[in-house]
């Protein structure tokens, strides 16, 4: 299966390390971000998890619940834990999924047979209210996520599903956005846009960003 941005993630029913999950109902009315790791006990990945853990309060800002995957099961997870709490100098706060029968993989699309044909790349998926997939990116094994550049992307999607706008090239939060060009009617934009804005060109016009 292919997912495309706007498609309704699939739901799903995995044992995970705190227990069943029914993916729909565990993400609720929030964010949710699903991101696959090739396997447990693995060095990158370890990394990832701590770093993941350590934001936890970053991701309780924007309404946005983690939800990690591997290939292994929960015994293997538990103990993989209790290894990344250590060498991370932090603690686990949200569930890994225990997808030894590849299912959740499967349904994702996270095996690339040409890289491997048994464990997942580095799928991840941000997954709006409304159950939509609107951010999805892939990394190699090899090369760990930037979690500032997720968190970023958040950022914009919730900005801009709220107001006209759209966000520049390395635009981070509090940086002028800039305006729809669909939007035309200037007593539309100043209604809109009471702070005004720069027309750069007619099609380029920054704003300052409406939620500051």
């Amino acid at each position: 299966m292919t997912l495309r941005l706007g498609d309704i993630a699939p739901d799903f029913e995995q044992d995970s390390s705190i227990g069943t999950i029914k993916f729909h109902e565990y993400l609720g009315d929030g964010w949710g971000v699903l991101f696959s790791h090739p396997a447990d006990y693995t060095p990158v990945c370890t990394t990832e998890l701590g770093l993941t853990a350590k934001l936890k309060g970053e991701f309780e800002k924007r309404n946005v619940k983690a939800i990690a995957l591997s290939v292994d099961d929960v015994e293997s997870h538990k103990g993989w834990i209790n290894d990344i709490n250590e060498t991370q100098n932090t603690t686990v706060n949200f569930p890994i999924l225990a997808d030894k029968d590849r299912k959740v993989s499967q349904l994702y699309d996270m095996i690339h047979p040409n890289a491997s044909e048994t464990v997942t790349v580095r799928s991840l998926f941000v997954i709006d209210p409304k159950k939509k997939v609107r951010l999805i990116i892939t990394y190699p094994a090899s090369t760990g996520r930037n979690f500032d550049e997720i968190l970023r992307v958040i950022d914009s999607l919730q900005l801009t599903d709220n107001y006209s706008v759209a966000t520049p090239g390395n635009w981070k939060d509090g940086e002028d956005v800039v305006i729809v060009p669909s939007l035309k009617d200037e007593a539309v934009l100043k209604e809109k846009f009471p702070k005004g804005y720069k027309a750069v060109r007619p099609y380029l016009r920054l704003t300052p960003q409406p939620n500051k």
